[in-house]
């Protein structure tokens, strides 16, 4: 146990210049869904090599499988790609596409994931079973994950547990620490709803022989809200965002039609059928107050993602003896569920899984814009500590559950 600490964190250390040079390659390099050309081509070329067999997995994926056949199997995962948005960080290695950047940080998960598949790689004869490295695409948009499943990354061989790290920023989460969540609902679902409000165009002036679909639909955006505020009981979690509403052309017209797409987020599938109901009671029925009439649909939808209780304590007890100090212990006002989304739900509903998140900009020493702003920023220090958690979880957990009698310690 402390020969595989010493020797992974000595090794993930040697690598920390390496894998800076890597993630800021990917970082200027910023692809998003399953259009990673350049990212995918990166990431195969290291890990040959590497000397690993990188295999393609569905639409964009990677896979790569290392140790001993026939013993039980841990999947290691990082997404690889980036978000729409204009990257504002005042930066050296800040995106070269235009519209894109790596706001989320899936370019620092890559690069550490590839750190560890070097230090695993090198000791492939002494794992106590088999390492399944999953680099996926299209996690921003809920499909990659998916994707890969579909085509059979959870088979051949057949995967016993899982694991995924994300990084975090503009949150309070010192730089270098690890939060390991406690067992249950971790991170919220995620389905999109999307509203059309018809009414009746005309002159801006003559309001009365038109019906202004923008007047309804601001009156709907305003009900939703009241779904949480006074249909659902305190301290239960749900989430109802507005996040597109467009309509109209020029500025004396009415229009005909508004739009209006947004979010539900809860912990609990009961309370999303709930939302969607209420939503699309709402939205019909305030419509046909104001003499419009609205259409609802629903779609994009992610499940919560499930911490295996048995994962998350031997990912706390791991943890701890890698980082000793730096895991940081579970907190009563920590909430329950965490507001965003993740992919890696889907594979939570397949096998035992735990998601970590590891602090790489802390909002009470300067890092102030948050995931997914134009300006965030992560602080690559952190490379080397991330590829030394992927390595050390997978080691340790194929330790204790590879059924090896033959398996020994690093020495």
């Amino acid at each position: 146990m402390k020969i595989w600490k010493d020797q992974i964190l000595k090794e993930t250390g040697q690598l920390q210049e390496e894998l800076v040079q890597w993630r800021r390659n990917l970082h200027r390099h910023p692809e998003v869904g399953f259009e990673l050309e350049f990212t995918k081509g990166f990431v195969k070329e290291k890990l040959i090599e590497m000397g690993c067999e990188p295999a393609d997995c569905g639409k964009c994926g990677l896979v790569v499988l290392l140790g001993k056949p026939g013993k039980r199997t841990i999947l290691l995962r990082a997404d690889m790609d980036a978000l729409p948005i204009t990257e504002e960080a005042e930066i050296d290695y800040v995106s070269q596409c235009e519209g894109y950047m790596h706001g989320c940080g899936h370019d620092m998960h890559t690069a550490m994931l590839l750190g560890a598949a070097k230090v695993l790689k090198a000791h492939e004869g002494e794992l106590c079973g088999q390492v399944k490295l999953m680099f996926q695409p299209a996690e921003e948009i809920f499909a990659g994950s998916h994707d890969m499943i579909e085509a059979g990354v959870l088979e051949n061989p057949h995967v016993d547990a899982a694991m995924t790290l994300h990084v975090t920023t503009g949150v309070p989460l010192p730089v270098g620490f690890l939060r390991v969540p406690e067992g249950g609902t971790g991170t919220s679902s995620s389905d999109e709803f999307h509203i059309i409000v018809n009414g009746k165009g005309g002159h801006g002036a003559m309001p009365h022989l038109s019906v202004d679909p923008i007047n309804v639909m601001s009156h709907i955006c305003i009900a939703l809200q009241e779904i949480h505020a006074r249909e659902v009981p305190a301290g239960e979690f749900l989430v109802i965002t507005p996040g597109i509403f467009q309509a109209g052309k020029a500025s004396n017209i009415i229009a005909d039609q508004a739009e209006m797409y947004g979010t539900i987020r809860t912990g609990d599938q009961k309370m999303v059928e709930f939302a969607k109901r209420r939503i699309t009671e709402i939205s019909e029925s305030v419509a046909k107050t104001f003499r419009a009439t609205a259409e609802v649909s629903f779609a994009k939808s992610c499940p919560p993602m499930i911490a295996d209780h048995d994962m998350a304590a031997a990912a706390r007890k791991y943890m701890t003896e890698l980082l000793e100090h730096a895991v940081i212990p579970p907190v009563n006002d920590t909430p329950k569920v965490a507001g965003g989304s993740e992919d890696f739900a889907y594979v939570s509903c397949e096998v035992p899984t735990i998601g970590m998140f590891l602090g790489a900009g802390n909002s009470r020493e300067g890092a102030i814009y948050p995931q997914h702003h134009p300006k965030a920023e992560f602080d690559d220090s952190v490379l080397s500590r991330g590829a030394a958690v992927y390595a050390y979880m997978a080691v340790r957990w194929l330790e204790e559950n590879g059924l090896s009698v033959s398996c020994r310690s690093l020495n």
